[in-house]
């Protein structure tokens, strides 16, 4: 579990220096509801494609990480919430890899303690 501890540390440092680049305040209920959504989005996908040993195609899981990016990016426009701007969609794309990242380090993890 210490690897896992050590992508969100080093994610949660590297999230400060990215919300001070952009001027983002990751405590507004809009970003946070964003960051949360590409956060677990990627964490769950990604987790979920190599628990299961790389069985789902990764297009797939392509596809539905994009499906959920986009069905919250059609929401916020039919609310009239302008999420295009480029420093929201860097700050979007961080959080999508920064849960990818955690969610492949947490099934690696998880599966390697199953198999022992």
């Amino acid at each position: 579990m210490k690897a896992v501890g050590v992508v969100i540390v080093v994610g949660f440092i590297l999230l400060y220096f990215v919300n001070a680049a952009f001027k983002v305040d990751i405590w507004q209920e809009e970003i946070l509801i964003h960051s949360a959504i590409r956060f677990f989005a990627g964490f769950i996908a990604i987790g979920v494609w190599v628990f299961s040993k790389h069985r789902i195609r990764f297009m797939n899981v392509f596809y539905v990480v994009l499906a959920l990016v986009l069905a919250d990016d059609i929401w916020d426009y039919f609310r009239n919430i302008n999420s295009f701007k480029p420093e929201v969609m860097l700050h979007s794309s961080y959080m999508l890899l920064w849960g990818a990242l955690a969610g492949y380090v947490s099934a690696r993890q998880l599966k390697s303690k199953r198999e022992n």
